[in-house]
This record gives C-alpha cells, structure tokens and sequence, in this order.
C-alpha cells in the first residue's frame, strides 16, 4: 500500500485547519502523513495542529511568508510519502477519501490525478451557491471536474495528487496564480498520465461572500492570458465564455435602452436555466436564488479579468515580461 504526504500551505487560517484536521483524523485509512507549512502567518495555527499529534502522523513548519507555491514546496522537501496530496486549508474531507483512494490507484494507476469539489451540508447557503456557480456546467463548462466537461481534466490544488516521481522530473510548483494549472501543464507535458477521480471529492469551503469570491475568480481571468503566453494554444474556447459572456451582456443592456427590452430576453432566460438547474442540484430555493449572483459573479469576474489581461498583454503587449520571468523559474 502507498503511503500519501498530504501537504496544506497555511496563512492565518486557524479555524479552517481545525476543521480540516479533523476530518483527517476520522479518515477510515490511515497510510498518510499531514504536513503543514505555515507561510508566515500573524496567526499562526500550533496550537490547533498540537491537538491532532496523537491522531496523525503530523509535521508542522513555520516560514516566512512566500506565498504558497513556496510552501508547497517547502512540504515536498520533507514529505516520505510516494505519493504528494495538495488539499487548501478550506477544504474538509470525506472520511473514506484515502480508503477510495488507495482503491483507485490499484485498479487505474495514475501519475497525477484530481477529483472534484462539492459543498458539505455545515456550509453556508452563500458557500453552497458559490460551490454551484464553480462547479456547474452552465458556467464554468464542467472543466473543475464535472461529468461533462469541454475542456480536458486539469487537477488542481484544492484536491490533487501526484507522485514521487513526477516530483523528482518536473520539480514543485511556480510562484504565481493559476500555479496549479500551470504544474498540471508541465505534468503532462513531461509524459506522466494524469486524470480525474470522478468519485473523490473534498468539500470546499471557498469564498464566504460575494465580495471575496469577486475578486478571486477577477484574478482566475487575469492569469489564463499569462498561462496562454507561456503555453500557445493552451487556451480553449471554454476559456473565451465568460469574455463573451460580458460583453453580450453589455450588448443586450445597450440595446435594451436603445432599441427594445425584449432584447434582455436571452439574458433572462440563462438565467432562469442557472436558478432551475441549482434547485434540481441543491434541492434548496435559498441556494437556487444565491446561485444566480454567485453565477453572474463567476462569469462577470472572470471575464472582466481575461478582457483586461487580454488586452494588455496580447493586443498591447504589456506586462509580457512577466511570463518570460515566471518561464525561468525552477519551482523549487
């Protein structure tokens, strides 16, 4: 049986390593060490994780703050595991999660793998509705492990795996956004399989309000152009969606003032499917009303981001250094 390193970057997050520490210790399989790398937090969680030295095979580092592409890396350097589990420290997770794993991998070997996100019943109506607009085929295209999806799987660091040896050929983890994305890349670049465990969830807490989730999914947009210019051609037409998305918007809102309101009628009606398919998902009204938000907050943030990014570095060719430096890094 393998054993698994499951490493968690930390920033002031104490009640959320609490949370995750515990659903680690009710884990009905228990051939895995838990390292976490505190990246310099004014709040630092050692007393939370010194609750769980009993229960776990626990390590617990303290850095200063890098960011935590460098704290990923910082766990690898001191992880025995063959095989390297990336969960956020705002993800709880299944107790059969390793007990299905290690199943898994004995009947389909992988040498990178992910698996989904879902939203657990303690959370918010807000987080379930944000969990919704991330994960829906409606908005995101399925590509965060959906069933259906138009973009091949991409694992990432919320729950995702890969071995010793993809480690030891490709090296850690680069310090920028979307660096999960770009190790995926790299992953498969190099030659390893990777894929998705469509029955290995975590439940992801995410953002806690509409404000944070705004700005983190802004980023997501931002970032896909600076992944496209370290990789042509990575970049797929599910990635265009929410630019058109915005700029439809934009067009159906001019041309409702201008010409005829029945032009908002496209507009309505995706957002009545949205609203109809959260109900059928969530079974919840109160979800299904927040999912339409969460959904247009998705969609409007991230294509926001890709719009400005686009234009800046692909059509003004601004900023296009910053992939050029981010190339040079080892992610060690």
């Amino acid at each position: 049986m393998e054993k698994f390193s499951v490493i968690v970057p930390v920033y002031n997050r104490i009640d959320e390593v609490t949370d995750l520490l515990e659903s680690l210790a009710s884990q009905t399989a228990k051939n895995f060490e838990v390292i976490i790398v505190e990246d310099g937090s004014t709040a630092p969680c050692l007393d939370a994780v010194r609750r769980y030295e009993q229960q776990l095979d626990l390590k617990y580092f303290f850095k200063e703050n890098e960011g935590r592409s460098i704290a990923r890396n910082h766990g690898m350097e001191h992880a025995t595991g063959s095989y390297f589990i990336f969960f956020d420290s705002d993800c709880v997770i299944p107790a059969d999660y390793f007990a299905k794993l290690n199943e898994m991998l004995a009947l389909r070997p992988l040498d990178c793998f992910g698996g989904p996100d879902a939203a657990h019943s303690s959370f918010t109506t807000t987080q379930k509705a944000i969990n919704h607009a991330m994960t829906s085929f409606l908005t995101t295209g399925g590509i965060r492990g959906g069933k259906i999806s138009l973009e091949k799987f991409t694992p990432r660091t919320f729950n995702m795996g890969f071995s010793r040896k993809v480690y030891e050929k490709v090296g850690g983890f680069r310090e920028m956004f979307s660096e999960d994305i770009d190790m995926s890349t790299r992953i498969r670049l190099a030659g390893f399989s990777i894929s998705l465990y469509p029955d290995l969830p975590v439940y992801h807490k995410r953002r806690v309000d509409f404000k944070k989730f705004l700005r983190q999914v802004y980023v997501f947009g931002m970032s896909r152009i600076t992944l496209q210019l370290l990789y042509p051609g990575s970049m797929k037409a599910v990635h265009w969606l929410p630019a058109i998305f915005v700029a439809g918007v934009v067009a159906m809102i001019l041309l409702a003032v201008f010409v005829s309101p029945w032009w908002l009628l496209p507009l309505a009606v995706y957002l009545v499917a949205i609203f109809v398919a959260a109900l059928a998902a969530t079974r919840s009204l109160t979800i299904a009303l927040k999912a339409v938000p969460a959904s247009v907050i998705q969609l409007g943030g991230y294509g926001c981001g890709f719009i400005k990014a686009y234009f800046l570095k692909i059509i003004l060719r601004r900023g296009r250094n910053e992939a050029e430096e981010i190339s040079m890094r080892k992610g060690k």
